[in-house]
């Protein structure tokens, strides 16, 4: 028999999590302070836009019992996931406000309630934070002793929006950071009969695990950003093609096919303040401080490097129609996002815009100035604009008519962020112009320059 779990979270990560733990013959309760959130799950609606969830919700919702008082949720689990949000500080470490609070509350249910009761901390933490931190408050709330009346781990979620109920279920690997060995034992058991795929589960230390979780992130925007430096390289050879060479990499096992498609910059609410944080504690250790903040650095250059090339092609007095404001397909997340980033940056300096989201329209509006004008369609976005650049590849896109794109008279450029609108190139009425690849046939690399004119020829 499973044990019974409880989500302390019902956020855009809490609320897929609670469904699949549902759908795999958990009894699930689900606790949120908000009660917009509980009424969500309740209702079986998906507050935020994540595929499946709603169909999830409702086959499956009549094993979820949602409550707003924590102390219900947790005693009526044996397992409690904490989902809650870890903001980012101005130091770019992690907050523990919201998981101490929540720890502290939890504590204190469990001071009264008998029997074993196992901890796991979801959200991304400083390295030492579970097994330091988090551990005192749970200690001293409880009045009990991790290993013996409790178990505490660390376990993050590899995710990615739009594809949480997916990634849950078929992880490529489950992390399991432990504070005592039953605790480890016990939540390795719950994957296993949680994962349809029966993946490789890696148990460490909590303080490995967090760490791992942010050396995983690094890494993948790491690929990312070495994807985006060759797709810079190969628009300014002739003949240069980023796919070709990302392609070619792949195929050796040190690399890896994920993560490395050249394009604009990396978005989303994980990797930018994953990044930041390992950044600081480089710093903390005062370890390799060349390379702290150099990611970083190259990928917020991206955006106005990529403002600069759309003005450069865009007629005078042209207007600029951006589609896609979400960080990547198949979410709402606009956080981090490219194309909300140029909208900003095009708005600043006066050039007339108009943008288009399936999904995340109503979060743009929020955050956009009011200079930037929305489309209800793709199409109308289109139709208003001399250049489209498209900054996120949904598929809608992809399936527009390229008689929709063309234009008369002058042709209209399109900018392809990703390469996935082959289909435009040559047809009457489109400039296309896929980011990434080079003009022409390949040719020589440039001479470099005349030493006698380099300013900085003897500078150390």
């Amino acid at each position: 028999m499973h044990p019974k779990v409880s989500i302390i979270g019902l956020g855009r990560l809490g609320a897929p999590i609670a469904g699949v733990f549902a759908s795999r013959g958990f009894e699930v309760h689900g606790y949120d302070p908000v009660p917009e959130a509980v009424a969500g799950v309740r209702e079986r609606r998906s507050l935020h836009y994540e595929p499946g969830l709603e169909d999830l919700l409702a086959r499956w919702g009549d094993q979820i019992h949602t409550t707003s008082h924590l102390p219900e949720a947790v005693e009526a689990s044996d397992v409690s996931f904490l989902v809650v949000p870890t903001p980012t500080r101005p130091d770019g470490s992690f907050s523990l406000e919201h998981v101490l609070q929540t720890t502290h509350e939890i504590g204190e249910v469990l001071a009264h309630k008998d029997g074993y009761h196992l901890v796991v901390l979801t959200s991304t933490v400083m390295p030492g934070s579970t097994d330091r931190r988090v551990r005192a408050a749970l200690e001293e709330s409880s009045g009990k002793k991790v290993g013996e009346d409790l178990g505490l781990c660390y376990s993050a979620v590899f995710v990615t929006m739009g594809h949480v109920i997916e990634d849950i279920l078929h992880p490529s690997m489950a992390l399991v950071g432990e504070c005592d060995e039953r605790s480890g034992r016990m939540l390795e058991a719950i994957y296993r009969s949680v994962c349809e795929n029966d993946p490789p589960i890696a148990r460490m230390s909590a303080f490995n695990a967090e760490l791992t979780k942010l050396a995983m992130n690094v890494l993948v925007a790491t690929k990312i950003s070495i994807a985006n430096l060759l797709a810079r390289i190969c628009e300014l050879m002739p003949g240069g093609d980023v796919d070709v060479v990302t392609s070619a990499m792949q195929l050796d096992p040190r690399v890896g096919e994920g993560a490395l498609c050249g394009a604009i910059a990396y978005g989303g609410p994980f990797l930018a303040r994953d990044n930041q944080a390992f950044g600081t504690l480089m710093r903390r250790l005062d370890v390799a401080r060349e390379l702290e903040g150099t990611l970083g650095k190259f990928n917020r250059a991206q955006v106005p490097w990529l403002a600069d090339f759309v003005q450069e092609r865009l007629v005078d007095g042209g207007c600029v129609g951006v589609l896609g404001l979400s960080y990547k397909p198949d979410t709402d997340v606009i956080e981090a996002s490219p194309g909300i980033y140029l909208c900003r940056r095009l708005a600043e300096q006066d050039i007339p815009l108009t943008a288009h989201d399936p999904v995340a329209m109503e979060g743009a509006r929020r955050v956009l100035p009011p200079a930037v004008g929305f489309a209800n369609t793709a199409a109308l976005c289109i139709e208003r604009a001399d250049l489209v650049i498209v900054t996120t590849p949904w598929d809608e896109y992809r399936e527009i008519p390229p008689e929709v794109w063309a234009h008369g008279g002058t042709p209209r450029t399109v900018v392809d962020c990703w390469r996935f609108l082959p289909h435009l190139a040559d047809r009457e009425g489109i400039t296309y112009v896929p980011l990434g690849k080079g003009p022409g046939t390949p040719t020589e690399l440039p001479p470099p320059p005349n030493p006698s004119s380099d300013p900085t020829r003897g500078v150390c």
